[in-house]
């Protein structure tokens, strides 16, 4: 790694000014031209410097630290145990800052999807801020990760667009870049992914296929599976209804091949999600079961699973089931103390309970002016066309044939926002 980017991390890390840094050694405006590699300092300047961030200028360990980093990006890739992960970034975190290793850089922006696996969102956020003034030195390796790891960010924390922006300029570098199959299919996937969130069928089609024949090649069974999983989804939009059916039991086979209950129950989601679609009730209803019924579910699966068990209840007038269901997503949400991550779910969920309670008013209110205007910031058709539709239905049942047709006329428009998606 170069001297001049190597110093400039080291006093951002540190949250050291130039002029704090340079003090007393040489000028901040000097200092700033050795970190952006505009003149080359002499030695005694350089290790002046050093000697005040506190770090020492050896390559021993050079070997050492690139075998660990190596082995760290992997378990990055397979995310199975964070026990581990955290256990190793521990370890390089101390070992990687004792030298000058060509390593720190790519370790720095690793850390990046290291704090989204552990759950750290703001954490991933304050390290892409830290890193943005230096990315400007960054190689087309450096590069590649830098726009994949920010959308990651971007589609942990719901920004579909900005995440499809970011995926699209790493994939620009894998033409220039020698990189594994895995690595390259890992990209593809995850745009598939996006372009999936995005109801952009067929480009998701497209890339899951793409990305599916390498991981089956190398028997990466999770990733095929994850891979059915989008096709699955994928299919069932535009209603080929037989092949998405196929694809999500191809995806479930697999997870219980690699004994992986979360794939496992986010297919069975997904057959309940196709079954209620088509109108099959009872089939969506027992798949739901399938998943509420395991207690190795995610929470996000879980919450969204209730809400689901909740709407096809309440569509079959099951009254006493919806409000059962009801009290176990109340319990659910007892136990997580940041509810604006789960924001849609909650608002899901206390719907439900004003409508059942016949607090018409308080229902009213809370769908028109909390839950319909979230969905359309955040785009989400599907459920907007959903919640419209209640409300429309709420509303002729209590003959305001009026705004009855206002919010049948949103959840038909919102219908056809979906099928030009």
């Amino acid at each position: 790694m170069e001297i001049g980017p190597y110093i400039k991390l080291h006093r951002i890390q540190q949250e050291m000014t130039q002029a704090e840094l340079a003090d007393g050694i040489v000028s901040y405006a000097y200092l700033s031209k050795i970190e952006n590699q505009k003149t080359e300092a002499s030695p005694n300047v350089i290790s002046l410097l050093c000697t005040r961030l506190g770090i020492q200028l050896t390559d021993e360990t050079d070997e050492t630290i690139k075998e660990k980093c190596q082995d760290w990006y992997g378990m990055l890739f397979d995310t199975k145990d964070k026990d581990e992960i955290i256990k190793t970034y521990n370890e390089l975190n101390e070992l990687i800052y004792e030298s000058q290793s060509d390593n720190l850089i790519m370790f720095e922006i690793h850390k990046i999807r290291y704090f989204l696996i552990i759950g750290e969102n703001e954490e991933a956020l304050r390290q892409i801020n830290k890193l943005t003034d230096l990315s400007g030195t960054f190689d087309r390796l450096h590069q590649f990760y830098w726009y994949k790891f920010k959308g990651n960010h971007s589609s942990v924390t719901g920004e579909h667009n900005q995440a499809m922006r970011m995926y699209k300029q790493a994939e620009e570098k894998l033409n220039q870049l020698d990189l594994s199959e895995e690595a390259i299919a890992d990209i593809q996937y995850v745009i598939a992914v996006t372009h999936s969130t995005l109801h952009n069928t067929l480009e998701a089609i497209g890339y899951a296929e793409k990305a599916i024949d390498t991981f089956r090649k190398n028997y990466n069974f999770i990733r095929c599976a994850q891979c059915h999983s989008v096709l699955g989804i994928s299919y069932r939009r535009i209603r080929m209804y037989d092949k998405s059916i196929k694809h999500h039991n191809l995806a479930k086979h697999l997870g219980e091949l690699s004994k992986n209950p979360q794939i496992i129950q986010l297919t069975n989601h997904n057959l309940g999600y196709l079954h209620s679609t088509k109108g099959e009730r009872k089939k969506a209803i027992y798949y739901y079961n399938e998943v509420l019924n395991n207690k190795e579910v995610d929470l996000n699966t879980r919450l969204l699973t209730v809400i689901s068990l909740i709407k096809e209840y309440y569509s079959i007038s099951e009254i006493y089931k919806t409000s059962e269901m009801i009290e176990k997503g109340c319990e659910i949400f007892k136990d997580i103390s940041d509810k604006s991550t789960y924001k849609v779910h909650f608002l899901a969920l206390k719907s439900y309970d004003l409508v059942i309670r016949q607090e018409y008013e308080k229902f009213e209110k809370l769908v028109i002016n909390e839950l319909i205007p979230f969905l359309q910031k955040q785009k989400d058709f599907a459920n907007l066309a959903d919640y419209a539709r209640m409300l429309g239905k709420h509303f002729e049942g209590l003959k305001r044939y009026k705004e009855s047709a206002k919010y049948y006329k949103l959840a038909n428009e919102t219908y056809e926002e979906l099928i030009n998606l």
